[in-house]
């Protein structure tokens, strides 16, 4: 009997050690499969994060393209404001400088008449504040008396005999010219010596 309680242990143990033996391998079969899915998800979400970063440098790059040309914008409409204003002012210079020859002349006329010297004077200061004025917003005289002619800045009306050393000389102004900033806006008119 003994024997027999021997032999049905060992076959107690043994049938439990098969069945713990196809209890692992049920165990890995599914430990393999959960770790299959588990990799499946992970490639899914690996591939996920790379289409997200793709979205994301695709933004990126927007963003940066509306940021140049938001600054491009900028950029192009405050050149565009300035010209606007520069192009106002020159036509409101344009338009004052008649009133500045006829100043001069006015003065001129003054000195040469037997006119009370304060009338001279005070037309004087007015001339002055009102040139002070102009040349404060950008208006300056081109310098052309005893210069050299310039094209650019001259209009030669007249010729005169020179000198060897008077050559392309400017001789004598007819009327002033004026530079707004650095755009002339009206040259001078002169008298310029050319040798024979």
């Amino acid at each position: 009997m003994k024997k027999k309680q021997d032999n049905d242990l060992k076959n107690n143990d043994n049938f439990d050690m098969q069945n713990e033996e196809v209890h692992c391998e049920q165990q890995n079969e599914e430990l393999s499969n959960e770790n299959e899915k588990l990799k499946e998800e992970i490639k899914a979400g690996e591939d996920k994060i790379k289409e997200c970063e793709a979205v994301i440098e695709e933004y990126k790059d927007k963003n940066l393209r509306l940021q140049a040309d938001f600054d491009n914008y900028r950029k192009r409409v405050a050149k565009e404001r300035e010209e606007m204003f520069f192009n106002a002012l020159e036509d409101i210079m344009c338009q004052l400088l008649p009133i500045i020859d006829n100043f001069e002349r006015a003065i001129d006329s003054f000195k040469a008449g037997d006119l009370d010297s304060k009338y001279v004077e005070g037309l004087n200061m007015i001339y002055k504040d009102f040139l002070m004025t102009l040349n404060k917003n950008g208006l300056e005289e081109i310098k052309a008396l005893n210069c050299e002619f310039d094209p650019n800045r001259h209009h030669a009306v007249m010729q005169v005999e020179a000198d060897e050393e008077d050559e392309n000389q400017v001789k004598e102004i007819f009327q002033k010219g004026y530079m707004l900033k650095t755009k002339v806006i009206r040259p001078s008119m002169v008298k310029v010596a050319i040798k024979n």
